[in-house]
């Protein structure tokens, strides 16, 4: 298949395609001409690496597409390259949005997008909710865990990650499946039984201290099933994590 770039694009299927063992760059701009790594990535590839022009290296843009790519100048500040081969990867055929509340420790929210990332995952929302204890989310240091552990990880689809929304927005997003995550001993239904395979997710986790009964009331209003993640009591970023990976292995 040729590309509109006019390179040669080799579609690959399945899900299950990652790249070399050599490191993976991101440059999520190269479709329309970027052909070099920015700053960061230039300095890890020449400086840390110590790659010299000539060399190969593997880039993805985060849209689905790998890039064989080879060194044209080795510079720490700004490396050009130029593409050799390009590769597609399809997309999955379900989706997972999570919505989850921030956790008082910031450490534990990005701890929690770094290993969803690498476990697989679509979409991540932050909500924030009444019993909330954190008011604000650093999206630009989620987004660079997020390029981190898709790299990490060997994947050509980065999520995307949507800065802190009321509650009351976040039930009016629009999905095949929706599931709101609440502590209940009168809940006995679990994720891995209500969900169907090959959906549009959207999963509400919500803070420390729980959804609210008004907010819990305002989602089944909204469409959205109540579901028990196991029998045992999860923090927050556990129950966001055990909640993607349910999805992911009921899909594989």
């Amino acid at each position: 298949m040729i590309h509109d770039s006019g390179y040669q694009v080799a579609p690959v299927s399945g899900i299950d395609y990652r790249v070399s063992a050599m490191s993976l760059f991101f440059q999520p701009n190269i479709q329309s001409g970027s052909l070099f790594l920015d700053s960061e990535e230039s300095r890890h590839a020449v400086q840390v690496l110590r790659m010299h022009e000539g060399e190969e290296i593997e880039i993805t843009d985060g849209f689905g597409f790998f890039y064989s790519a080879k060194i044209s100048e080795a510079n720490h500040k700004k490396c050009l390259f130029e593409i050799l081969r390009k590769r597609e990867v399809q997309k999955k055929l379900f989706c997972i949005h999570l919505a989850i509340a921030p956790t008082k420790n910031a450490d534990r929210m990005e701890w929690f997008v770094e290993k969803a990332v690498e476990i697989g995952i679509d979409h991540i929302s932050f909500i924030h909710c009444q019993n909330s204890e954190r008011k604000n989310i650093n999206i630009e240091r989620m987004e660079k865990i997020a390029v981190s552990a898709m790299k990490q990880s060997q994947q050509s689809w980065l999520p995307k990650i949507s800065p802190l929304a009321p509650f009351k927005e976040i039930v009016k997003e629009k999905a095949d499946q929706k599931f709101i995550g609440f502590v209940d001993l009168k809940n006995p239904t679990h994720l891995k039984s209500e969900a169907k395979i090959k959906g549009d997710y959207l999963v509400l986790i919500g803070p420390e201290g729980d959804f609210s009964n008004e907010e819990l009331a305002l989602a089944l209003e909204s469409g959205f099933k109540k579901v028990s993640l196991g029998a045992n009591r999860l923090r927050t970023e556990t129950a966001g994590i055990t909640a993607c990976q349910i999805l992911n292995l009921i899909n594989a």
